[in-house]
């Protein structure tokens, strides 16, 4: 990635300053979206915690080289990319329906060009998310890597172009 990427007002590269936000953000999103997915409380609470996550980011700092945010005061949303994929992005529980997400999206897609992602096949919402953003469902299906026995699937969706 270029260091001199332009990036909107409100998006931003992470930085170490926002690893406690972007963990909260991601262990609270994925308890709410995920939990009823997976049924597994274990997972959702005991294994996915948001101190051992910030502890990662900060031990490990190169790994918010590929996460942007939305800051807006303070981080409401986060995304990160791999070349041409959106692999996560996720807007905090409380400022969902703002159009952050979007914002997020469209940044990627301009300043990227990202053309794909992965979803969880159950996960509607989500999808029809990506739908409204120029994205669209592939028959490519595959389990949710990382999980092992997992039933879980997810399916690659592209963008129009």
């Amino acid at each position: 990635m270029s260091k001199d990427i332009e990036v909107s007002k409100s998006i931003r590269k992470a930085s170490i300053d926002d690893v406690s936000r972007i963990a909260e953000i991601l262990v609270f999103s994925k308890r709410k979206n995920y939990r009823q997915i997976f049924n597994n409380d274990i997972g959702s609470f005991v294994e996915l915690q948001v101190y051992p996550l910030a502890k990662e980011y900060v031990r490990k700092p190169e790994l918010l080289n590929t996460i942007f945010v939305y800051s807006d005061k303070f981080v409401q949303g986060m995304i990160r990319v791999k070349g041409s994929e959106i692999k996560e992005l996720y807007v905090d529980p409380f400022f969902e329906g703002k159009g952050i997400g979007g914002e997020l999206i469209k940044f990627v897609k301009n300043t990227f060009d990202c053309r794909e992602l992965w979803v969880l096949c159950e996960n509607e919402r989500a999808k029809e998310f990506y739908r409204r953003h120029g994205f669209y469902e592939t028959d490519e299906v595959r389990p949710v890597p990382g999980i092992p026995n997992s039933k879980v699937l997810e399916i690659k969706m592209l963008r129009n172009v």
